[in-house]
């Protein structure tokens, strides 16, 4: 210390702020000492009015969102309230499926050829009664014949008329479903008459060899070709493609169709109780069911 003058180690401005021995020396007038580093290792916070750093730019060929989007939707989450699942695929017309509004139902089958024999009774039964008359009066014709190449003609003559009358019912029943009520001339206006017989003749043959092989292929036969005339004359398929359309529509829905093949069979047991007579009612009905079913399992038209 010189005298009268300062001792450079003192604070003017304070008179007892003295040095300590070893410390460090005080801050300059007017600021503060910096805050203690915060605990736990985290990074101290932004200034207070300032602004976080700005990211580090995207690298190269990459683009930030642009302001306001949002983030990609993230996997795995159900579908927002109100959305709908696709809707399912059309109906294929071909078999194996069933057509829009809940496909075959026996009783639906049953009414249908009810109400469309009712509206329609009169052409049916002539129809019923020119077909039991062609056939009494063939089988009267080569009935106890002696010549063998009588009964052999007599036996193709009157197969190929039943043929051919099978048709005329079919041809009705398909009108019925089109919603045209046929007339006794329009049931005989037959379509690929010669595939009408040649089909007819090949189901004949599966089903009696079929029944000469203990019955039951026979039976399965008679079922699985039900259809086999609504293919030609409907389709206007050669014989083998209908028989075979015949077994595949058949299979597609074979549970409901054998329910209604009993259904028609039970009908026609109860129609010959009369003496026959309900067979004029009972057989159109079977026919107009069979077509029906036909139409609603293949996706045809069918009209109310």
């Amino acid at each position: 210390m010189t005298t009268g003058g300062q001792d450079p180690n003192r604070n003017p401005e304070d008179g007892n702020n003295e040095p300590q021995p070893g410390g460090a020396p005080p801050p300059p007038p007017g600021n503060y000492p910096p805050p203690p580093p915060p605990q736990g290792g985290y990074p101290p916070p932004p200034p207070q009015g300032g602004y976080p750093p700005p990211p580090p730019p995207p690298p190269p060929g990459n683009y930030p969102p642009p302001p306001g989007s949002y983030p990609p939707p993230q996997g795995g989450y159900p579908p927002p309230p109100g959305s709908y699942p696709p809707p399912p695929p059309a109906f294929d017309a071909g078999y194996g499926q069933a057509p829009p509004g809940g496909g075959l139902r026996v009783g639906d089958a049953i009414s249908y050829a009810w109400r469309k024999f009712a509206g329609n009774a009169l052409s049916w039964v002539v129809l019923m009664l020119i077909a039991g008359i062609i056939q009494g009066l063939l089988n009267w014709a080569f009935n106890d014949r002696d010549s063998f190449a009588t009964n052999v003609i007599g036996t193709l003559v009157i197969a190929i008329v039943g043929y051919l009358l099978q048709a005329a019912f079919v041809t009705g029943a398909l009108q019925e479903t089109d919603g045209t009520k046929p007339s006794i001339g329009s049931f005989f206006r037959l379509r690929n008459i010669g595939a009408v017989i040649v089909a007819c003749f090949l189901v004949a043959v599966l089903t009696t060899v079929g029944l000469i092989l203990l019955i039951i292929p026979g039976l399965i036969v008679m079922f699985m070709t039900w259809w086999t005339l609504q293919f030609v004359i409907d389709r206007n398929q050669d014989p083998i493609t209908a028989i075979k359309s015949s077994f595949g529509a058949i299979a597609s829905d074979w549970g409901t169709l054998l329910l209604l093949a009993l259904a028609m069979i039970g009908l026609n047991i109860l129609g010959l109780i009369p003496l026959g007579l309900g067979l004029f009612i009972t057989v159109p009905m079977t026919i107009i069911a069979s077509t029906y079913a036909y139409r609603v399992i293949t996706g045809g038209r069918v009209e109310p």
